[in-house]
């Protein structure tokens, strides 16, 4: 048994947002055990919160959204891997609008900053998500599951038609050591003929070479981090979506091809199911 985690201190991010374009500020602050993990928009009167959980979501186009009646707060899956690998059971996240800050596309900042907070012991045990059963989300061409495993474990297949990107494969037994150095800092892609498009409909406009990987028919646009760094990317995002599932996860998760809709699914079939 583990005991329930907060922030030592609270800590303050600012940038733009990834789709919005607009500045965004974010305050992480410690929370009351069994809080789970809360988003606060102070932008608005009333300052309404919403609980990262995963009946909560309501758009997955691009990003992992989630709602409260008409409000929401998008692109909040960098955030939730980066408090996921650092073991936060409780916070509150203060937003001043509907999307945190992109930084540079990853979640390293996030991460950096949880590791300059530090962590708080608290006096009521975790309430671990341990997978004891097979669950399965599939769309007959992608696919994600999980498995019993003694500790957190993501495999994940990558299929991309262009002859640049092509079969990306990894696996990794995820640690905070293992996330830091090879997992936080894999950024965010885009197809350079797929940005306007994009822009049209109100997404992608905080994007930029300095948070976006970006390639063409030609080659990449920004140099790469990592060869396989779509992949690791793509894992990335599991842990910020699986973190929807209330707590802290132990299982084997094996994907293909899967992005924020079946990982959010996913993440509500293991709350129904009792984890």
């Amino acid at each position: 048994m583990h005991y329930q985690i907060t922030l030592a201190r609270e800590v303050f991010c600012e940038g733009v947002g990834l789709h919005s374009g607009k500045p965004a500020t974010v305050k992480i602050l410690p929370a009351p055990e069994n809080t789970g993990i809360v988003f606060i928009r102070t932008d608005l009167t009333d300052r309404p919160r919403i609980e990262a959980v995963a009946e909560n979501v309501t758009t997955t186009l691009r990003a992992t959204t989630i709602s409260k009646g008409n409000i929401r707060i998008f692109t909040i899956e960098h955030l939730l891997s980066a408090l996921h690998v650092y073991g936060v059971d409780n916070c509150y996240i203060e937003v001043n609008g509907e999307e945190p800050p992109v930084q540079d596309g990853c979640s390293a900042y996030f991460f950096a900053v949880l590791q300059k907070a530090g962590k708080k012991i608290q006096n009521k045990f975790r309430k671990e998500v341990v997978i004891d059963k097979i669950y399965r989300i599939d769309d007959g061409e992608r696919f994600i599951i999980a498995l019993p495993y003694d500790k957190f474990r993501i495999s994940f297949t990558s299929l991309n038609e262009h002859p640049l990107i092509g079969t990306q494969y990894a696996d990794f037994i995820v640690t905070e050591d293992v996330y830091a150095k090879d997992i936080a800092p894999a950024r965010t892609i885009a197809y350079e003929k797929e940005i306007k498009h994009l822009q049209d409909m109100g997404l992608g406009l905080g994007g930029s070479l300095e948070n976006v990987i970006v390639y063409n028919d030609a080659g990449w646009i920004n140099k790469l981090r990592f060869n396989d760094e779509l992949v690791r990317h793509k894992i990335l995002d599991v842990i910020g979506d699986l973190r929807l599932t209330g707590g802290i996860v132990k299982g084997h998760f094996i994907a293909v091809k899967s992005g924020h809709q079946l990982n959010t699914e996913l993440a509500k079939e293991i709350r129904q199911g009792g984890c």
